[in-house]
């Protein structure tokens, strides 16, 4: 019998063991109030740190710019005054770029003057008004080619306004929507003849004689309504965006066609024929 109770004691123990150290064994253990509030205490103050939101800079809401860098002294004081209107076509891409000149062209001209509509695809159900002026026979659209007209030869004698349609976006960019919207084939195709090289210097342009949307307008403007201080009066808040950036460390953008011509392209050259292709033209002065 002591033999036995021994036996059975020495059960009872182990039994007590094993329950001890199941919470060892990866059982969780309850969980007390006590034990959440000690927690709790420990981590106090981890999830609730001061979180520092970055400020917007406030922004001018006359030319778009920071109020810092305000380009509102190099804007006319009053609208111009012209009877052309411009319909910019704003590829998606551009509407996010800092260093963008369309709203500093919109902000030159009245608003009924300047017409921006973003997107890459215009059908006539979806634009009836951007249809109807696209039927009209004083609109012009104003993209380069071999169908295209010099805009200083073109007939400019009729009374009623002229509507000149420009493409906003890299050359690319400009060339998807003009060929993938039949809307855009339908206004008489125009081209500029100009020796001016691009003031815009802090982008860089595929030739020396590529110019931003701001100076296509600047120079189309002032054929249409026959002054030329319009096309000063536009070019003068890109002449002072330009300087700024270069002054506060940007750095000159020469055409690629410059960096080709003269050894500069640090790039590696692409891949693609089509594109190599370009490139070859570029560099011997054959007009693509």
């Amino acid at each position: 019998m002591e033999e036995e109770t021994l036996t059975t004691d020495a059960t009872a123990d182990k039994k007590q063991q094993q329950e001890e150290e199941e919470p060892r064994r990866g059982l969780t253990p309850p969980v007390t109030m006590s034990r959440l509030e000690e927690e709790s205490e420990g981590c106090e103050g981890l999830w609730e740190l001061p979180v520092e939101l970055s400020a917007r800079r406030p922004e001018c809401s006359h030319c778009g710019r920071p109020q810092k860098v305000c380009l509102c002294p190099f804007l006319p004081v009053h609208p111009l005054k012209v009877s052309t209107c411009l319909y910019i076509i704003q590829h998606p891409a551009e509407e996010s770029r800092v260093l963008r000149t369309v709203p500093l062209l919109a902000a030159c001209l009245p608003e009924d003057k300047c017409k921006v509509l973003i997107g890459r695809r215009f059908s006539e159900d979806r634009y009836p008004e951007l249809a109807s002026v696209c039927r009209h026979s004083n609109a012009l659209i104003l993209y380069p080619g071999a169908g295209a007209t010099n805009l200083e030869e073109v007939d400019l004698s009729s009374p009623d306004p002229y509507v000149i349609i420009i493409i906003d976006g890299t050359w690319s960019q400009a060339k998807d929507i003009f060929f993938k919207n039949p809307l855009f084939r339908i206004p008489k195709q125009v081209q500029l003849r100009t020796s001016l090289s691009s003031q815009y210097v802090i982008r860089t342009q595929p030739t020396n004689a590529c110019l931003s949307t701001l100076e296509c307008a600047a120079i189309s403007l002032a054929i249409m309504e026959k002054n030329d201080g319009i096309k000063e009066a536009i070019l003068r808040p890109l002449q002072a965006l330009c300087s700024f950036q270069l002054q506060h460390g940007a750095q000159v953008h020469h055409s690629k066609e410059h960096l080709l011509k003269n050894g500069l392209y640090d790039k590696p050259m692409p891949k693609n024929k089509r594109k190599l292709r370009r490139m070859e033209l570029l560099v011997n002065n054959v007009k693509i």
